[in-house]
């Protein structure tokens, strides 16, 4: 093993070795284990942690490691089958998916699945730890650490400083937004839950777009609503179909995603901006606003249209803005900004639901937004985006030229792909999973039957572009 061997490898090596020891035997010491590995501390470190979360060693420090003692059946399993009755009589104000049981969670714990490590991950939507901003994370949050009062109980809104962060953000240059208009939250998907439930009742219908991020359908379905579809096409949401949906279902928000929406890409045109919020405004709806991949443009985008919330005095628009996409998965920091009485809906639901957002990432969010460090991240990721687009895209012109996207996104971290009418997606993905590549298949983005097959393909969650690369050629052996 060498010094690029991988934490996962390693604790893969030392599970099997456990099998020679008996039960509360001394494992080697670290570094001993560095020297036999070619590995560095941090790795065996990390690989022993590794195990004692899955109960198999335990750590006793200035003693050592020691193989863990195994688990004792404690008696006998009841009898649960009570359970499948419980749970088959859901309440009149309980949502499921399609075909499914419960708030439709299955295509968002999909893709928070870690696939195995000699499978390459072209599913996932977080930053990989290269494209991280790991130094500036610990910075942040050791300057963070040593600030007075970072254990204390924050301001249920957040942060008065951190607000006034996202606001001047949100507003753009020209200040349309105050830290008033904000309240912080645990990030996007908190912030969608917050808004869906605090802007519409169980029952009633919300019209969204088609196709859509699958998570925001999950907390839709969760808060009892009925996701009504809008089509989707290359300038954003079909704006005549959206004034139709409206009338038809008399639905009180809606959701949309209007810069390089997921899972399509698009960004919607300039004349439909306006033409959303004059219907929404004309329909006494609310818009909510998921803006979250303003951080993730590439390095050859064009300039970025300042938000829907920006020109909306009228507060029609609900805005939801994160951290998370473009620093890490556990950076939980996002925003609700919103004007006129709806933002104390807004709050009064969420500090039910979670009372504040821990103080100490609150902090360290702001540390590092706070910091040269931010905007050098910034540039380095927009770089980082176009370059592995740019290598997915020329990747798949050679290998599945059909598949290629008409349009080259230019903000996002996935490619949206087409599949030829009659391919079986779900038959496609586990061929692919079977071939060494984790893809999404397109089906979970749409709330009733898809028009044409899909596979969505992300570029963030790779170490680099070789194996985006070997990603494509698996992908290509996948296909019958």
């Amino acid at each position: 093993m060498n010094n690029g061997s991988s934490v996962a490898q390693l604790a893969g090596v030392l599970r099997n070795e456990l099998s020679r020891y008996s039960e509360g035997e001394k494992l080697p010491s670290s570094r001993a284990l560095v020297t036999r590995y070619q590995v560095s501390p941090v790795t065996v470190s990390r690989a022993i942690a590794t195990l004692a979360a899955e109960g198999l060693v335990v750590s006793r420090p200035g003693a050592g490691v020691f193989k863990a003692t195994a688990r004792r059946a404690t008696g006998s399993v009841g009898d649960v089958s009570w359970q499948e009755v419980a749970l088959s009589a859901d309440p009149p104000h309980t949502a499921v998916a399609p075909g499914g049981h419960g708030p439709g969670a299955t295509s968002v714990l999909a893709a928070l699945t870690t696939p195995p490590p000699e499978v390459i991950d072209l599913n996932g939507g977080y930053l990989h730890t290269e494209l991280q901003p790991e130094r500036a994370l610990a910075a942040a949050l050791a300057r963070a650490g040593r600030r007075p009062g970072t254990w204390s109980r924050p301001p249920v809104e957040g942060l008065a400083e951190l607000r006034d962060w996202f606001a001047r953000d949100i507003g753009g240059p020209g200040g349309s937004l105050d830290a008033s208009d904000v309240l912080v939250t645990a990030g996007g998907q908190s912030a969608l839950t917050t808004a869906l439930r605090a802007l519409a009742a169980p029952g009633s219908p919300v019209l969204v777009e088609s196709p859509t991020y699958p998570g925001m359908l999950s907390v839709a379905r969760a808060a009892g609503l009925r996701p009504v579809p809008v089509p989707v096409d290359a300038d954003g949401v079909r704006t005549d179909l959206l004034a139709e949906a409206f009338e038809a279902t008399r639905a009180r928000v809606f959701v949309c995603q209007p810069l390089f929406q997921n899972p399509t890409g698009t960004v919607l045109a300039p004349r439909r901006r306006a033409a959303v919020l004059d219907i929404a405004r004309a329909a006494g709806a609310f818009v909510i606003e998921d803006d979250f991949a303003r951080r993730l443009a590439h390095a050859d985008s064009p300039p970025l249209p300042l938000p829907l919330a920006a020109d909306d005095p009228d507060g029609v628009v609900v805005h939801v803005r994160s951290l998370t996409k473009a620093t890490s998965p556990s950076l939980r920091i996002g925003a609700l900004s919103a004007r006129g009485p709806v933002l104390e809906r807004l709050r009064a639901v969420q500090v039910v639901d979670s009372f504040f957002v821990a103080r100490p990432l609150q902090e360290t969010a702001l540390e590092l937004v706070g910091s040269p460090a931010w905007a050098a991240h910034l540039r380095a990721l927009a770089n980082a985006l176009r370059d592995r687009r740019t290598t997915l895209l020329t990747a798949l012109s050679s290998a599945l030229p059909a598949l290629v996207p008409r349009r080259t996104p230019h903000g996002g971290y996935h490619l949206w792909l087409r599949l030829p009418d009659g391919t079986d997606e779900s038959a496609i993905t586990a061929s692919a999973l079977r071939h060494g590549v984790a893809v999404t298949a397109g089906g979970p983005y749409f709330t009733a039957e898809p028009p044409a097959p899909h596979l969505r393909l992300s570029y963030v969650n790779t170490p680099g572009t070789a194996q985006l690369k070997e990603g494509v050629h698996r992908l290509r052996r996948a296909f019958p």
